[in-house]
């Protein structure tokens, strides 16, 4: 392990026990003494250290300062998302009307809270033109799988029992097919044509009474916004199916165009990267489904709705059931109303309009030192290949390690599998021209170290707080216990 700073701050807690040493003082009970529990319940191997106050405070600081963050650093995952979390976003979230509220509190005393719900479900609807809108599903996942047990519930309920089949394209996220295949579908692969849409043939192909739908991500992992939209959503309903769409790369599209208006009958939104709660920046996600009035009967319940001017749940007629406990992540959900309400309209549009803007601007510099795959503007994010590196002698990977130094995020790797040594980098909006030129700068320094020094390259990380590290290794037998370094 490679460390820098003041190896006193950094030195595991158990290390710097001293016997004797006191960082608490407890105070005097206040109920009677109750007897210990019976030894054979108490463990007297596990050693806890005995520590100051001040160590306590040093130690979990220098950690908190070892964490690679959004306030930090820039975070170019793509079809991520990572984008800045306003700080308004948490004050709001964090108002006791808000974060002590019970979601078993009766309804009368709950109107506050139900109101921004019923307004969020509002605005959501008007941005993705799908009308309907649950807010219950917990991420994009959770809400692939919402959407695909709705579809399932919509045939079944026509008597449409020989739809089995959804097709998914070669580049789509992983989480699709999975989820398809949950809803009880069987899952037929897409082919992309040479331009990074999905190729019309190979749709008609698998366009027939057997098809329940289709689920495509818009725009897709390609970066790239399908020019052939329209005509796959016109040949899916020809053949009696619908159209999922994935919403998690809707940053390219806000304010601008609407998923409904093309075509689909059903689709999820990431709020936790759209609507700015990064789920890498420690909160969890929301995954809500919006849908056309038609497939309103089978959303996830509960639903918001309004009577007499008050606030009430509603599970619609046809509801596929709940699918989360309660009304859905609360805190994620006032987040993203927070976001919407104080951009408005022109903000949100301008959240399109800069992500755009800047993913293209960082494709443009990167041409012909990095191979682009598809080779044509881009949307909220480009995806490049490092075969090129390759060819001299550094993979991906290797330059993604090689990142860290340079103090960036890795990019997304790897992915989409149709691209050989994906780099998949997305800026998002609120990224500056300076940081993005420094990026830029950084994926430009190393392909030349590739060319001087390639072993620099294939053994970064050189400067982080932990070394480079056997990915494969750590996920397959995972160290999960500290054990004392053996005295030599």
């Amino acid at each position: 392990m490679q460390q820098g700073g003041n190896r006193k701050t950094e030195k595991l807690l158990l290390e710097r026990s001293v016997p004797g040493r006191v960082g608490v003082v407890m105070p005097d009970l206040d109920v009677p003494a109750q007897p210990p529990p019976d030894d054979a319940l108490l463990r007297n191997e596990l050693a806890l250290p005995e520590v100051s106050e001040p160590e306590v405070v040093q130690y979990f600081t220098g950690l908190s300062q070892l964490n690679f963050s959004i306030d930090t650093h820039f975070y170019p995952l793509g079809s991520c998302t990572m984008k800045y979390n306003p700080k308004i976003n948490d004050e709001i979230a964090f108002q006791p009307g808000f974060a002590g509220i019970h979601p078993m509190q009766p309804i009368g005393q709950s109107q506050g809270a139900l109101e921004l719900l019923h307004k969020l479900q509002g605005f959501l609807g008007e941005i993705t033109g799908l009308p309907a809108v649950s807010l219950a599903t917990l991420a994009g996942a959770h809400g692939e799988l919402g959407g695909m047990l709705m579809i399932r519930a919509h045939h079944l309920a026509n008597g449409d029992t020989g739809r089995t089949k959804v097709a998914i394209p070669d580049s789509a996220h992983g989480t699709n097919p999975a989820s398809a295949a949950m809803a009880g579908f069987e899952v037929v692969e897409l082919a992309s044509d040479k331009d990074g849409n999905v190729d019309l043939e190979a749709l008609h192909e698998v366009a027939g009474p057997d098809l329940a739908g289709v689920m495509i991500t818009l725009p897709s992992t390609l970066g790239l916004f399908d020019t052939n939209i329209v005509e796959v959503c016109r040949i899916v309903h020809e053949a009696g199916g619908l159209v999922y769409g994935d919403g998690a790369n809707m940053n390219a599209l806000l304010g601008r165009v609407k998923l409904g208006d093309l075509g689909f009958d059903v689709a999820h939104l990431n709020l936790h990267k759209t609507f700015s709660t990064p789920h890498g920046g420690g909160g969890p996600g929301a995954g809500p489904v919006c849908a056309t009035s038609q497939l309103a009967p089978y959303l996830a319940a509960p639903i918001v709705t309004t009577n007499g001017g008050s606030y009430e749940l509603f599970t619609p007629e046809k509801s596929i059931g709940k699918l989360s406990s309660f009304h859905g992540n609360f805190g994620v959900l006032v987040r993203a109303y927070t976001y919407i309400r104080t951009l408005g309209g022109a903000g949100i549009k301008s959240i399109s309009g800069n992500a755009v803007l800047n993913a293209n601007y960082m494709m443009n510099a990167l041409r012909g030192v990095y191979h682009l795959p598809y080779d044509r503007t881009c949307m909220h994010e480009a995806v490049f290949s490092a075969d090129l590196q390759k060819e001299r002698g550094a993979s991906g990977l290797e330059i993604a390690k090689r990142l860290l130094d340079y103090g960036f995020h890795a990019p997304t790797m790897y992915f989409p599998l149709i691209v050989h040594e994906a780099l998949m980098i997305e800026p998002t909006e609120s990224e500056t021209k300076e940081t993005i030129d420094l990026f830029i700068q950084a994926l430009i320094d190393i392909d030349r170290e590739v060319t001087e020094n390639t072993e620099l390259v294939n053994n970064a990380p050189h400067t982080t707080p932990v070394a480079r590290l056997d990915e494969a290794k750590a996920a397959r037998q995972p160290d999960l216990r500290w054990q004392p370094e053996a005295a030599d």
